[in-house]
């Protein structure tokens, strides 16, 4: 299989990521390495229509079976097999119009371009891909190294409208149910990736015309029943970086109260308006890809169940090209000796997934190292005995594996992914690309390449997109 070309930028990295990319982009280096590197993702003109199509294609089938989901499937599935947690069924049935922010996670080579999942509920690398991409390529224009005729172009470049357009169409939803227009944006503030992007997500909400403040996870107060606070002041609208599945289990330490339920309640009552919207739950479980799979494949058989065949010719087409199989409990693979991937259904940056290669090796699985970047602070369980052993360092380490590992899991047919190599801080990198395709208002809105390794974990390089038009321009010249 070939590899991925990429092009290197004639910088080292504190000559690059400085001054103004350096403020915007504060995390261009964590843990003493460095995360973005000075280098392009390059890809062909064709590839990136066929992303581009196939990704909102992708998106419309996601979007189809998530209705199917809130209004055909009992309690009992979303509880058991999505993992969904009952103090969020009421609001993850809650259908709100417009469609959020999202990342979808592509493999794209020679072997045919896949979607392996789906990032619905907090993605994240939205300055990298919005901004920083730009700025690279300005750099590489203004540098004048590309020696060819090579015409390289981002194709993030219409992500900042695409927010802005998504976040208004979400915040007017809103207001026309009495929630106002004044929009607050909470994440963990000690969290500078985090911050980061609500804060970018922030400043074009503003830019549109809507008031807006900045309003920290530790600031935030509840009355439950009443209202949610910000230094007094009543918050109706909240945009959240911070994942659903981890506020539903929060608590009060001093007094024991279910702040995170408290919260939910008041969304299912109405009273505040989540960005993104509580249904994106239902699609960021892992256990929603194997649904879309089962549906796929009883298709014929859905009439029987809610009178009508749930997909066309055309969407069973796309499923079919771009889905992986993707099932509950990893038989068929066993069965006929193919490799798969086993998916925590809750599973971030690569935490809970393991490569099997071979079928009858399945002790020898290939994970990622323990997350040193993690996003956000797992829920906590009562400390074992064993923990008194440990260092503080080590208790976190292996708080946050148990946590990912004890999931429920789903089982993935493993797809080839294309090597690349890049030159960092640390020398020549050999990795895997992965392609996030972020999906914004149901739309194609921008790319977020990272190299890393066969499974994409948090301390993967983030290596920004170009979009080469040498072939495109050649045969049209032709």
């Amino acid at each position: 299989m070939s590899m991925r070309n990429i092009r290197q930028l004639p910088f080292e990295h504190d000559e690059l990521f400085n001054g103004e990319i350096s403020r915007r982009i504060p995390y261009h280096r964590m843990y003493g390495k460095s995360y973005c590197v000075p280098a392009l993702t390059v890809y062909e003109h064709a590839e990136l229509a066929e992303l581009q199509t196939a990704a909102e294609a992708v998106h419309n089938i996601y979007r189809k079976v998530r209705h199917f989901v809130q209004r055909y499937l009992p309690d009992e599935y979303l509880m058991e097999r999505l993992g969904i947690h009952p103090g969020l069924l009421w609001a993850a049935r809650m259908e709100a119009a417009p469609d959020g922010i999202t990342r979808q996670d592509w493999i794209v080579g020679e072997a045919g371009i896949k979607c392996i999942e789906n990032n619905t509920d907090t993605p994240t690398g939205i300055p990298e891909a919005a901004y920083l991409e730009g700025k690279l390529l300005e750099v590489l224009n203004e540098s004048a190294v590309s020696g060819d005729d090579t015409v390289l172009q981002g194709p993030s470049a219409g992500m900042d409208e695409a927010i802005q357009r998504a976040m208004t169409g979400l915040i007017h939803f809103y207001t026309s149910r009495g929630l106002g227009t004044k929009v607050y944006f909470t994440c963990y503030d000690w969290h500078i990736e985090d911050q980061t992007n609500t804060k970018y997500i922030m400043r074009l909400c503003e830019q549109a015309g809507f008031e807006v403040a900045y309003a920290p996870l530790e600031e935030l107060e509840i009355i439950p029943g009443e209202g949610l606070y910000h230094r007094g002041e009543p918050i109706h609208i909240l945009y959240r970086l911070y994942p659903l599945e981890y506020l539903i289990e929060d608590r009060e330490e001093e007094t024991g109260l279910e702040v995170g339920q408290a919260l939910l309640d008041l969304v299912a009552d109405g009273k505040i308006g989540f960005i993104n919207p509580p249904q994106h739950i239902i699609t960021q479980s892992k256990g929603f890809t194997a649904t879309v799979w089962s549906l796929y494949e009883r298709n014929e058989q859905t009439p029987e169940f809610c009178g009508f065949r749930l997909f066309d010719d055309r969407e069973l087409e796309v499923i079919r090209t771009y889905l992986l199989p993707t099932y509950f409990e990893p038989t068929v693979f066993r069965q006929n000796n193919e490799p798969y991937v086993a998916k925590g259904i809750w599973g971030r940056e690569g935490k809970g997934t393991r490569l099997i290669e071979h079928a009858d090796n399945e002790d020898k699985l290939e994970a990622p190292a323990l997350a040193k970047r993690q996003a956000m602070t797992v829920p906590s369980n009562k400390p074992d005995e064993a923990d008194a052993l440990l260092t503080p360092e080590q208790e976190e380490e292996a708080h946050i594996a148990a946590y990912y590992e004890g999931q429920p899991k789903i089982y993935q047919r493993l797809w080839p992914m294309q090597s690349a190599e890049v030159q960092t801080e640390e020398g020549l990198y050999h990795g895997y690309l992965l392609t996030g395709v972020f999906v914004i208002g149901g739309r194609f809105a921008g790319i977020l390449p990272r190299i890393g390794e066969k499974v994409t974990g948090d301390m993967a390089y983030y290596c920004a997109a170009a979009v080469s038009t040498a072939a495109h321009e050649a045969s049209r010249r032709s």
